[in-house]
């Protein structure tokens, strides 16, 4: 007898089951009047004649963890992807996979949070597709989403950091390793008990109120996989500046650093979720740092280091202890399965 609580393998043939889960719980809750065309290809206006294109596909393990879910984590990695190029985030996505027997409550909570996610972030879900997988060759749900948004001119350099000089500062806002940590925490398997709460977030609001105050953004980028240390490095390879970060002044939970001690991980290659790297000039670094100390996502921001003549194309820690250490791009797998 079927099970009319989990998802089964017809929800995905494109026949009956297919058109009732799409519109008993996608359309019903993404509901908006490009989705609701349900045609092949959704119909967008834009506001420019440049688009930022990204995508981006979120396996986490589990689904569900302090601070947010996969659903979230999908959201959330998008708009910041296109954030951090200096575009303003319009359209989504969203493709499903999902194992057979995957109970359909789960299914409709992520969806949900999606739904309410886009609607923070001020974008808008129009296309997707939805897969069923036999039992055992998906772990429970695996979500693909891609993001369009508009871009001006003017920041069309943001994301390669071509206008990077010695002098700029480095900004990050605020604590690093959260997410990381949260996911690891709520692993049963690990049998570790702790309180910290994933940073994940849609940080495009926060990101836009620092462009509006200053014209000296010259690089942005959100440290999830790989961490802050990874972000660093790949900004100054192959550069002819450095970049010297302050360990004093990077923020860390000290439950994140008591359990990175206890796991043995480095905060600095720990992924975040809700954490964006900034270059910007001098003369505007005060500026941008209090509009991000203004914002909810931002309280905790920082700067943390700046761009330097000295040992070109490498980044270096200045440590608490005085001491200096490289920060080499992470190498291997520290933290499997993180987003």
């Amino acid at each position: 007898m079927k099970n009319k609580n989990t998802i089964l393998l017809g929800h995905g043939s494109g026949g009956k089951l297919s058109h009732d889960l799409i519109d008993q719980l996608f359309a019903k809750h993404f509901k908006n009047p490009f989705l609701d065309q349900q045609s092949d290809s959704a119909l967008l206006p834009t506001l420019s004649e440049q688009i930022a294109f990204t995508t981006d596909s979120f396996v986490v393990d589990p689904i569900f963890f302090p601070g947010g879910d996969i659903g979230k984590l999908a959201i959330a990695g998008t708009v910041n992807d296109l954030a951090v190029s200096g575009a303003t985030p319009q359209y989504l996505s969203c493709g499903f996979i999902i194992e057979e027997g995957f109970p359909f409550a789960d299914l409709e909570t992520i969806v949900k949070t999606m739904a309410d996610e886009a609607k923070k972030a001020g974008v808008i879900i129009v296309t997707g597709d939805t897969k069923v997988v036999d039992k055992g060759k998906c772990d429970k749900v695996f979500i693909n989403t891609s993001g369009i948004g508009t871009i001006e001119k003017k920041y069309l350099g943001i994301g390669s950091g071509e206008r990077i000089k010695v002098g700029d500062k480095i900004i990050i806002n605020g604590t690093i390793g959260d997410h990381g940590m949260s996911v690891m925490a709520a692993r049963n398997d690990l049998k570790i008990s702790a309180d910290i709460q994933s940073d994940c977030a849609c940080l495009n609001g926060m990101i836009r109120e620092a462009l509006n105050v200053s014209d000296e953004i010259k690089f942005m980028r959100d440290a999830t996989r790989g961490g802050l240390g990874t972000v660093i490095s790949e900004l100054v390879r192959n550069k002819k500046f450095g970049i010297q970060i302050n360990e004093d002044q990077l923020n860390i939970n000290l439950k994140v650093r008591g359990m990175c001690e206890l796991l043995g991980f480095d905060p600095l290659y720990v992924a975040n979720e809700g954490k964006i790297v900034v270059v910007v000039g001098s003369d505007d670094a005060d500026k941008v740092l209090a509009i991000l100390q203004e914002n909810p996502f931002g309280k905790g921001a920082s700067i943390i280091g700046e761009i330097t003549a000295d040992h070109r194309g490498r980044a270096w820690l200045q440590t608490i202890v005085g001491g200096k250490r490289i920060i080499e791009m992470l190498s291997g797998q520290q933290l499997p399965r993180i987003c």
